[in-house]
């Protein structure tokens, strides 16, 4: 007789239909438009508008407070890194009083090239930067779902962010992220899962690029956590394989009308640019780009008091002006 198969168990690899899911959802959408061209949401809770030190990557925690400050950001999130700037609470409070822009969030340093930064246990780790937040004034964490290989951490992961979050008053919200790709199948690396919408955590962390990457439908998944949305990682992606980080608007992704939908349901949590400026070679191109990304989310946010909102790009437009 065979041994029965553990039904809880998640299997590890599944066809791949990302592609597919992408084109069928930027197709509906397309047939079903749903942002309000003639009307402008703005939450009655403040949504605050941050940049993350990865869209400024490699440059320091110093120059992504001093670029935030120059273009009109309200907040910095630091990512965790081997890069001493990003471990040191004492700068990140004298940047916070120099400047003016809090510390809104830090991202954990859960990214598979950094094993060992700030501790090799996975718990500790978090633990530690939960510390690090409450020094730096920091309301929330963004953690990725570890990986399938990492133990009893994987394991209890749902239950051990709870659990530390309460112990330590500061809110984990667990990240989006996506299956990695091996021919025609998807390959399921992520524990409990790459997608946070069927698990049962506190606060969660939207991020578009990820969501891109795989097929994911944003506006049902955004509408479906909404109650434990804490944070959205700004930025964009075209459905390709890549986690590209593209500026939002410049991707497929539906970043307008998600955050439109977001404002029109008086939603109260950050919004963090993360974006990928590393190919720009001059500082005031790398400028732009974050320039044009803090416009696009307050525009349809609805913080600039524009009537005429239009998720459309900027080339977009000029296309269609050049039609008519």
């Amino acid at each position: 007789m065979s041994p029965k198969k553990n039904p809880t168990r998640k299997v590890l690899t599944q066809k791949n239909s990302a592609r597919a899911d992408s084109r069928r959802h930027r197709e509906h959408l397309e047939q079903n438009p749903v942002y309000e061209h003639d009307r402008t949401h703005t939450s009655d809770h403040p949504i605050r508008i941050g940049l993350s030190t990865s869209s400024v990557y490699p440059m320091t925690v110093t120059e992504c407070f001093s670029a935030a400050d120059r273009l009109g950001y309200d907040g910095v999130e630091v990512m965790i890194t081997n890069n001493a700037e990003t471990q040191d609470t004492d700068l990140m409070r004298g940047l916070t009083r120099d400047t003016g822009l809090p510390v809104m969030s830090l991202h954990a340093p859960t990214l598979l090239f950094m094993p060992r930064v700030l501790d090799k246990d996975h718990w500790t780790k978090l633990r530690l930067t939960c510390e690090m937040a409450a020094e730096v004034g920091a309301r929330s964490v963004v953690v990725h779902p570890p990986f399938r290989w990492q133990g009893d951490y994987a394991k209890g992961f749902v239950t051990g962010v709870r659990k530390l979050s309460q112990e330590t008053g500061i809110t984990l919200a667990v990240e989006n992220m996506y299956p990695w790709r091996a021919g025609v199948r998807e390959v399921l690396v992520y524990y409990p899962d790459w997608n946070p919408l069927d698990e049962d955590y506190d606060a969660m962390t939207f991020d578009f690029s990820h969501a891109a990457t795989a097929g994911m439908n944003a506006l049902e998944t955004v509408a479906g956590i909404f109650d434990r949305l804490a944070h959205i990682h700004l930025t964009d992606g075209s459905g390709s394989l890549k986690d590209e980080h593209l500026v939002p608007g410049r991707g497929k992704m539906p970043v307008a009308e998600t955050l439109q939908y977001l404002a029109k349901h008086n939603w109260s949590g950050d919004v963090v640019a993360e974006v990928n400026t590393r190919f720009a070679a001059r500082k005031s191109t790398r400028d732009e780009m974050l320039a044009e990304s803090l416009a696009f989310a307050r525009r349809h946010l609805g913080q600039n008091g524009l009537s005429d909102a239009d998720p459309r790009t900027a080339q977009e437009k000029s296309e269609a002006t050049d039609a008519t």
